[in-house]
């Protein structure tokens, strides 16, 4: 595998991720600002995710105490380099990402909208599961949250930072049998309801949150 490139940050890149600003209150992270250019289009438990002004192109910014993901995601995206399955990565800062812009639906949207899933979208989901684990990676936290379904009609992991995990995540497992067993079927509804969607992703976040607890109590480092 070759190495990551040293970090050589474009200006006005670190400026954008510079300008966003975190607070932390009981536990719980708030946005506070962010150049007005930027536009917010995701969040997770490690970044907040922008499309830049006047490219095709996102930044994932990273804040405290997750900063040292912004290098271990481009490490892995490093690995993935060349599959169509996985956003491309342009430059690597110390706080940030920037990758393709990629314009879709989240399968969590396409459910709570009716847009219908197919069999070959999980394929394609399991193709690059496949890929990922051949180039010695261990794709882990695959939810209806980090899989989009694009204008084209292919399928997109857009969330990678968990891919070096060593634990069994079960998260796609689980998911690809409720697809076979359930919404496959021709009377299951295509279109859910979101509080039935947000108990599932309640319930994996509660043992994902058990899980870090665990590895910070046992002095690993947060990944």
């Amino acid at each position: 595998m070759k190495e990551v490139a040293a970090v050589v940050e474009h200006q006005e890149y670190k400026a954008f991720a510079d300008s966003v600003k975190f607070s932390f209150s009981k536990g719980k992270r708030e946005l506070k600002a962010f150049d007005h250019r930027l536009q917010l289009i995701g969040s997770g438990r490690s970044a907040y995710v922008f499309k830049l002004p006047h490219a095709n192109k996102a930044i994932k910014i990273f804040y405290s105490p997750f900063e040292h993901l912004a290098k271990l995601e481009a490490e892995i995206y490093d690995r993935l380099d060349g599959c169509s399955y996985f956003p491309k990565l342009f430059e690597v800062g110390t706080t940030y990402l920037v990758m393709d812009y990629i314009e879709g639906k989240t399968l969590f949207q396409c459910m709570l909208e009716g847009r219908r899933v197919h069999h070959r979208h999980i394929k394609e989901v399991d193709e690059a599961i496949a890929f990922a684990r051949k180039k010695g990676l261990n794709p882990s936290d695959i939810h209806l949250h980090n899989l989009l379904l694009t204008k084209d009609g292919t399928m997109k992991v857009i969330d990678v930072a968990r891919f070096k995990q060593t634990k069994n995540c079960t998260q796609w497992r689980d998911l690809k049998q409720a697809f076979d067993r359930y919404y496959s079927r021709r009377l299951f509804p295509k279109k859910l309801p979101a509080f039935c969607l947000n108990a599932i992703s309640k319930i994996y976040k509660k043992r994902e949150a058990q899980h870090l607890k665990m590895r910070v109590n046992q002095g690993h480092r947060v990944e």
